[in-house]
């Protein structure tokens, strides 16, 4: 897997590539000003100096060009000049020496040391010479000597050759600095393209690692927003900004998984309302229907009774023993009738009836086996195989009768859906505190617009044509008022299904639903009435 490379490191290599690309603009810059003012400098100074020599050539230089009367003022006349060209040797060559300490001389004051030394010792001959034409016996004229002559002539030139040398310092001054500002001119250059590029390639990656990035988080947010949890954030940033992407994908997938839950749970709520109400209005129904249905009952029962009672001493008497038998037969017909009559509105009533129901501890083993006892008996088991082999006990609280009737319901209903040689297979366990029923069976299956609607009241789609369609509601009922939950499965037509019980192991607080009676049991030779 590739290092992911952190979103402060790109932009802290971004900033070292900027503020090092300024830095060398910068230094380049700085690098040809120095120059600049190093040559400005140095021309000041030698400015100064070439001030100094101006006075030292002046002082040396003869402005009378023609002999004096006077041979004697002649002589003054140079000594003077040469004692105060001396002085201001003297003067310049401090002012050379504070030019080299502070480094403002191209070739450290080597020429021009050089050249005022040898004008120095120039100046003393120039003075021996002087000396020799006033101590001879007889004086010679100044300007004719030759010596002074070519003392006078040479210092002359050294000073040319002194100012010179300054002038020429000036201009390798100048040279220097004109090569180290074109070198500074090419660091800018440099530097310069350099940073546009840097910048450009800043621009085009801070929209490949932030733009686009957060504009992909941007659409994101707002397709989440619109409800659309399906179009996860796509980032190949490999920096914070794609964990940022792939934790807001896991936020929204456990959004959606917690909308879906709320959607289904807020439809089963629905479901639940109207399977209440639709029970009430059963409820009702029956109770009205009962009610009725007694007083007119009870008449029959007692008019059945006293005829019977009457007609005992006339038909002794009086018919022929083949009429009695038959009189009796339909006078007992009648009063079993009416019985049978009583004991349908006695259960409509029951089941018009809500409360709490005892529950106690109950192996649920024991009450599979007793119902698949029962279930093993009827016609439509012939040729079909049931399964249920459990390997656990379990106890749990519960109406041992309601569950009864909810497990019975199960497995007539799944033994109707198989065909010849199907198999239905029950499976007993625990799982999350609770007691889990699975009934699954090779069976027809189910569509899934059967599956949404199962549980309703009256909605039936059994293969045998039969039944009310209250078998699962009522089902339903009776484990939602045990704290449980009951769901269906089916992969689609001929595919099977599995119907899942749970119920929970600890005691739980009954609902106040219509449920079945204690008396469900009753139904058992009649599982049509209950098959959905």
């Amino acid at each position: 897997m590739a290092r992911p490379r952190r979103l402060r490191h790109k932009l802290m290599l971004g900033l070292a590539l900027v503020v090092g690309s300024v830095g060398l603009l910068l230094g380049g810059t700085a690098y040809g000003f120095r120059a600049y003012l190093n040559t400005v400098h140095i021309t000041e100074r030698k400015i100064v100096e070439l001030d100094y020599i101006h006075v030292i050539v002046a002082a040396l230089t003869d402005n009378n060009q023609r002999p004096s009367a006077d041979d004697n003022t002649d002589y003054a006349d140079f000594t003077i000049r040469v004692d105060q060209t001396q002085l201001w040797c003297g003067v310049y060559r401090k002012q050379l020496g504070e030019t080299v300490q502070l480094g403002l001389d191209p070739d450290n004051g080597e020429m021009e040391t050089e050249l005022l030394n040898r004008l120095e010792i120039l100046l003393r001959k120039l003075t021996i010479a002087l000396q020799k034409t006033r101590t001879g016996a007889e004086p010679i004229p100044i300007r004719n000597d030759p010596d002074v002559k070519a003392a006078y002539g040479e210092a002359q030139k050294l000073c040319h050759d002194l100012r010179q040398a300054v002038v020429d310092d000036v201009a390798r001054g100048i040279r220097k600095s004109n090569a180290t500002i074109r070198q500074s001119l090419w660091i800018v250059v440099a530097s310069t393209v350099e940073l546009l590029v840097i910048v450009l390639a800043l621009l085009y990656y801070f929209r490949e690692w932030i733009y686009t990035p957060i504009k992909a988080l941007q659409g994101g947010v707002q397709r989440v927003h619109s409800g659309d949890f399906d179009h996860p954030i796509q980032l190949t940033s490999r920096d914070e900004l794609e964990e940022l992407a792939n934790e807001f994908n896991a936020m929204t997938a456990r959004l959606s998984s917690i909308y879906k839950d709320l959607a289904r749970q807020v439809n089963e709520r629905s479901r639940q309302l109207v399977r209440s109400e639709r029970m009430v209005s059963v409820g009702f129904l029956a109770a009205g229907v009962a009610h009725e249905i007694n007083n007119p009952l009870a008449s029959i029962l007692f008019c059945s009774e006293a005829l019977e009672s009457r007609l005992e001493e006339v038909l002794s008497t009086d018919a022929a023993p083949a009429d009695v038998e038959v009189l009796t037969r339909y006078l007992k017909m009648i009063q079993q009738e009416a019985l049978r009559c009583k004991d349908i509105t006695q259960k409509l009533l029951d089941f018009s009836r809500s409360g709490e129901r005892k529950r106690e501890s109950t192996d649920l083993t024991g009450l599979i086996r007793g119902v698949l006892e029962v279930a093993r008996h009827l016609p439509n088991c012939r040729g079909k195989t049931v399964n249920f082999n459990p390997d656990t006990y379990i106890v749990a609280p519960v109406n041992a009768q309601d569950l009864k009737s909810v497990i019975l319901n199960l497995v007539v209903n799944a033994i109707d859906s198989l065909d010849e040689n199907g198999s239905l297979s029950i499976a007993l366990r625990t799982k999350d505190g609770f007691a889990e029923m699975a009934f699954t069976d090779t069976g027809c299956g189910m569509a899934p617009e059967v599956l949404q609607n199962i549980f309703e009241p009256f909605y039936t789609r059994s293969r045998t044509g039969k039944g009310t369609g209250l078998g699962l509601f009522i089902s339903h009922q009776i484990v939602d008022q045990h704290g449980g939950v009951i769901e269906a499965a089916s992969a689609g037509p001929g595919q099977g299904s599995t119907f899942t019980v749970r119920v929970p192991l600890q005691e739980a607080p009954a609902q106040q639903l219509p449920m079945a009676t204690e008396e469900s049991e009753a139904i058992l030779p009649f599982p049509g009435k209950m098959a959905a």
